[in-house]
């Protein structure tokens, strides 16, 4: 499927729904879709940096999550930590950058050190940024920006009228990385389950019946193809653009 270089989003975002439903159809359990679904990973990050998209963010596990069953979320844990040990060399092969968003300290030390690990050996590599939201939850994000500006308000080193869009987004998160572009969400589910809440006020949204473990770089290529014949106006009108 031939796509318009010029017309790549430059922030893709993705919400990877579906491991479990797939596994269940498999008459397997949980995990082994969340194994798939690595895979699924390794294999759409490729085709990101080789299409020449400059920022991918995957909405890999959220705040909410952790309310999952706790065998579920050790084995997502050590999954994630064996992902880390395992992708390196292939982000560095790709010159890929590995970033992470969220409340990273919450996460296992184990997975704290590989995690840190991972993005300071590919910290200078200069191709597609790939964010990685752990213990993420855009609610959460947006209170700890309210208190950051709040605190810096009280202590007299800023004034309400001062806070602005601009300076919001650099307290966010995702202070180094453009908007949302484009949202894919995978299985069906048509929500945005408190992701990005901030950063995705524009962006187009793309919603596919697929889950997430058979999400293929084809169809990764049919939602950008969807992507590129959208009209995006920001609030003007047809004519103006």
């Amino acid at each position: 499927m031939n796509l318009d270089k010029e017309m790549l989003p430059k922030h893709l975002a993705i919400i990877m729904d579906g491991n479990g439903r797939w596994a269940k159809q498999q008459g397997m359990p949980r995990i082994f879709g969340h194994e798939k679904g690595a895979k699924t990973v390794r294999e759409i990050i490729q085709e990101v940096s080789e299409i020449g998209i400059p920022y991918l963010t995957l909405y890999a596990f959220s705040t909410e999550n952790w309310k999952r069953p706790k065998l579920e979320v050790e084995a997502l844990m050590h999954l994630l930590s064996r992902y880390l040990k395992k992708e390196v060399a292939i982000m560095q092969e790709n010159n890929i950058r590995l970033n992470a968003i969220g409340d990273l300290e919450t996460l296992p030390s184990k997975v704290r050190k590989e995690l840190y690990k991972a993005m300071e050996q590919t910290q200078n590599n200069t191709s597609t940024t790939v964010s990685l939201a752990l213990a993420y939850g855009g609610q959460q994000e947006l209170l700890q920006m309210t208190q950051q500006l709040a605190q810096r308000v009280q202590q007299g080193l800023l004034t309400p009228q001062q806070i602005t869009p601009e300076l919001i987004q650099q307290t966010l998160y995702t202070q180094n990385i453009p908007p949302v572009d484009l949202l894919i969400r995978t299985s069906g589910e048509c929500r945005i389950s408190n992701f990005l809440l901030w950063q995705i006020a524009y962006a187009e949204l793309y919603f596919t019946d697929i889950l997430w473990p058979d999400f293929s770089p084809e169809e990764l290529r049919k939602a950008l193809a969807n992507y590129q014949n959208r009209e995006r106006r920001f609030g003007k009108t047809s004519e103006q653009l």
